[in-house]
Parts: structure tokens; sequence; C-alpha cells
């Protein structure tokens, strides 16, 4: 008979293979909480192997969903909460404040999942507000508890509220920000990973928000939308990281459904697990709130809006002054206004006296962190120093490439020539049309895609054809213009430099263009321009997109 005896006890040490010596139980219960873990203990126990860590999974968080896949994915061996409380442990890390720490005796250390004690969130054992980062003494014993704070007056600030963890700090600065400032100079990398081109331009505008009625993305979920829908395609793209309790305390699929419209657009939705670091170093100017990312963004000197700044910001803390310092972005006036004013104000150390009241002594946490664990572990630390601080790695965002754009064009007479500026906003966001006398708009799409009910009301018709010889160019017209009665404009990119433009009464018209604008969509406006103007389709033109220009030739084809 073939016995099945209990499972073998893999915490006994004839089952290891290194000697530890110590024992870590780091406690996993939400995203932000799990994912701040995983980042911090890699660096404070590389090189170790006499140090073990063990990831204890509490389910008690109302926001627990998408840990068990952050667990998974990093490859750290999990135990139950209830039967991790029950192993021998050294020391018990965290980055919440609300496991059951009474059922544990060893030392507990509490890092933040944010920056400091800025925050009032919702007391999850009664209907009032709790200071966010402290575990509350019928769970925590203050005797058995250490607080990694990022600056002295979180210290003062403890002091204050709990009398009883007056000493029970430890100042070791913020890794996360180390990390952060290290990563700023590969904005060129991140930015191309976020799926933007080579160059200053687009502008990338990220919207940052924590969680809450209070947040940015609770009292304005229609903002990504309307940023897409007031920014002009070629000149910005609009990124947002949102707070990872905004995704599991509804759902992923329920905030892509309330954010349908945006995506739709082409918003980039920076992951909830990582990537808003990198997103933040690509960054040209933030919109944020009260949340954590907004003094993120200060130190990492970028321009920055207030969209949202709640009540549940602490007073007295570097994040209120900040909320003070800050300029608001007022949802009744014109949003590409504000951005840009915020970009051409901003000067740099603007908010250096509010970024020092937040980080102590920056690049120096990690080995402070790393210092404070092997005293607290009652062991001698590696002999080799903590390496540097780590740039990020690149983001793995989630974007859709619009494929139909209202098309918004303004023709002006200038030194002898037709000047056409074009403006493109992604149709999804819903953009205003404006027309007058010289101002036209008209919807442009892709004849394929996933929008092809665009195509089938588009003015203006691009076909994706590379290498098209201007016969094979104008067969590819010729179909457009068949098969899609409400065309006016139908448009193919030529092999060599330019596009060949067809009209529904039998008119093909070459442009000889270069460059980065000599794109169909573009081009094509200058052709519907001067239909809806009534101006001959013939000469020199000159496109104007955001800062960049060029010289557009227009003739007959084939050449009479």
């Amino acid at each position: 008979m073939n016995g099945s005896g209990p499972p073998a006890d893999i915490t006994a040490a004839r089952w290891k293979t290194f000697a530890t010596e110590r024992a870590v139980l780091a406690v996993a219960r939400t995203v932000t909480s799990t994912a701040r873990l995983l980042e911090v203990l890699p660096g404070v126990f590389g090189g170790d192997p006499r140090v073990e860590v063990t990831f204890g999974e509490d389910r008690s968080s109302a926001f627990h969903a998408g840990v068990t896949d952050l667990l998974r994915a990093s490859g750290v061996r999990v135990i139950p909460w209830e039967n991790a409380t029950s192993q021998p442990s050294d020391l018990v890390i965290t980055a919440s404040e609300n496991a059951r720490f009474d059922h544990v005796e060893a030392p507990v250390l509490i890092l933040p999942h944010g920056i400091g004690f800025q925050k009032l969130v919702p007391d999850a054992r009664g209907p009032e507000r709790r200071l966010s980062g402290v575990v509350p003494p019928s769970l925590l014993a203050p005797l058995r508890s250490w607080y990694a704070v990022s600056h002295p007056t979180q210290t003062e600030q403890l002091a204050t509220v709990r009398p009883d963890l007056a000493d029970r700090t430890l100042v070791v600065g913020d890794p996360c920000h180390d990390r952060l400032l290290a990563s700023l100079p590969l904005r060129d990398r991140y930015r191309r990973a976020l799926g933007l081109p080579e160059g200053p331009v687009p502008r990338l505008v990220l919207l940052a928000s924590t969680w809450g009625g209070e947040s940015l993305i609770g009292s304005a979920p229609e903002l990504p939308r309307r940023l897409l829908a007031e920014l002009p395609l070629d000149e910005y793209r609009v990124a947002a990281t949102l707070h990872p309790n905004v995704w599991f305390g509804h759902s992923p699929w329920q905030l892509r459904t309330i954010q349908r419209d945006a995506l739709d657009a082409g918003l980039i939705l920076i992951p909830p697990f990582a990537g808003w670091q990198a997103a933040l170093a690509a960054a040209d100017v933030v919109v944020g709130d009260h949340g954590s990312l907004s003094l993120y963004a200060a130190a990492a000197e970028k321009p920055l809006l207030l969209a949202a700044f709640g009540e549940e910001s602490v007073p007295g803390t570097a994040m209120a002054a900040l909320g003070r310092a800050a300029p608001p972005l007022d949802p009744g006036k014109g949003l590409r206004e504000q951005i840009e004013e915020a970009i051409e104000r901003h000067r740099l150390l603007r908010y250096r006296d509010i970024v020092r009241r937040a980080f102590h002594e920056p690049g120096r946490a990690l080995p402070r962190l790393r210092s404070a664990v092997y005293d607290l572990l009652g062991l001698a630390e590696p002999p080799l120093p903590v390496a540097a601080a780590r740039p990020y790695p690149a983001p793995a965002p989630e974007s859709t490439e619009s494929t139909a754009e209202v098309v918004v064009t303004r023709l002006a007479r200038e030194e002898g020539v037709w000047a056409v500026d074009v403006r493109r906003h992604p149709a999804a966001s819903r953009p205003e049309r404006p027309e007058s006398a010289r101002c036209f708009s008209h919807l442009a799409s892709e004849v394929t895609g996933p929008g092809r009910s665009w195509a089938e009301s588009a003015s203006v018709l691009t076909v994706d054809a590379a290498h098209a010889s201007p016969d094979e160019a104008a067969r590819r017209i010729d179909d457009v213009l068949r098969r899609h009665p409400f065309c006016r404009i139908a448009a193919v990119a030529l092999a060599s430099d330019g596009v060949l433009l067809g009209r529904p009464d039998g008119r093909r018209i070459r442009a000889e263009v270069a460059g980065a604008l000599a794109q169909p969509r573009l081009v094509a406006a200058i052709g519907y321009a001067c239909l809806r103007a009534g101006i001959p389709a013939e000469g020199v033109f000159l496109l104007r997109v955001g800062e960049r220009s060029a010289e557009v030739r227009l003739r007959p084809w084939p050449a009479p």
C-alpha cells in the first residue's frame, strides 16, 4: 500500500539549501503595500543567504484583489496569513497597518506605502477616519512596533497624535524617491516604452490620482476624456496612473468600462502593479491631487496642477503645504490653456522647501533602512555596501491608438501663400467641431481597423498602403470612393515622398512633402480645406501642425 502522510514541513532545516539564520515575514495585504515591499526588500536583503523572507497573504482587506496575481508574478513563497502567523519569525515587515499583528510575537517594522502620514482614510473598524500608516493599538502593542519614516518631522507628528509611539520611529528617508531620482535621466527610454516618438513633441500629460471620492478620478472621472478632447493629438499625449485601490476597490473591468471613451481615444493607462514611476519620469506636466504622486512630482521638478485636493489631507504636513502652493486646475476653464500656462510658468526649485520637509537626505534611504532592519534582526550587515539606487524598469502600458480623428483646419493668406493650421483630436473623445468662413472641421478615419463605424461617416479616409506607386494609389482611391459614398477625400501615401489625394469627381492631386508631416491625414486636411473654401488645390501651401511646419506642393495627377 502506498501511504500518503502529512505534507512535509517546508520550514524544516533538512529541506533547506541555504543555511538561513533569520526568518522574516512580509505581510501582503493590498496591492499598494505589497508592491512597496517587493520594491524595497530585494535591496535590503540582496546577496545575503542568511535571511529568508516569506510572504504571508492576508486576505482581510477590501482591496485584496490583485495581491495573489502580484505575488505569483513575483515568484515569492507565500503562506496564508493564518498559517504564517503561527510560524516563528524574527521580524515582521509590512507596509499595511491593518493586519492582525497581535497574532505574531516578533517585532513589527511598518514601512510607509506613500510619503509619511499625509492622509486621513476611512477606518475599517468604524465610521470615522484614521491616520493612514499608523497601526491601531488594538492590533499591535506599541513596544513591539517600529515605524520607518522619510523625515524627522514625521517623528514629531507621530509623537503628537500617538504619544505611546514617541520613540518608535526610524528616520531612513524614502527608497522610492531615491530610485525615482535615478530614473529621471532615462526619460527618453520611458517615452519610447509609452509609445511616444523621439523629441520634445508630443508633450506627455500624466494624470495621477489617489483613491476615494475626493480624489482626482473620483471627483472628475470625465477629466481624462476632456483632456484628450482639448489637447491636440500631434502636440500632446495623455497618460493616467491610478491608485491600486481604484483598480481593486471596484475592478479592472469596471475601471475600463468607466474610462471606455478615454481609452478608445488613446489614453495611456499605467497598470496598477508597476510603471507609475517611469511615467512620472517621462511626463512633461503632472495633474494630480492629494496623493503621494503629487509630492513625488514636485520632488522631480515637474510642472504640477492639482485637479482635486480633498479634506483627507492632514494639516501641517508637506502634502498640505503643497496643496496651498501648487496651482489648481479649474474644470470650468479651458484645459489646454491651463496646461500650457503650468509648463511655461514652472520654475526649478519651486517646491524645494516643501520637498525638504518630506525627504530626508536623498540617496541614503536604502543603506539606512538595511542598517535598521539588521539591527532589529540582531544580525551583522553583509560586508558589501548596498548597491546604488536602480532606475525603474520601462513601463508596459495599456493603450489603443486612435484610428479616427476630428480634424480642424484654419486657413489664412500669408505673404501670397495659403497657410493651413491643422489640429487633430481623437474622435472618441467627442471634441468640439468649430466652423466659420475660414475654419472647418471634418472626421478622418482609416478605411479598415477597429473603428469601422467611423469610416462609414468620415469625410476623409486614408488607406494603409506602404510603398504604393501613383498608379497603385489611384486604384486604391477608386475602390475607397466607390465603397464609401460619403467620403470627400481619399488619401494614400506614396513610396516616394508625398501623398496622392482623390475626390469623388475624379480629380487626383499629388502632394509633394517630406519629413515628419508627410502623413496622409495631415496632407488630406489641406485638400479638404481647399474643397470647403472653394480654393484651387494647386500650388504651394504652408502646413502647420503645432510648432512644426512644412511646405506642401499640390499639383494635378497625372500632369496635364
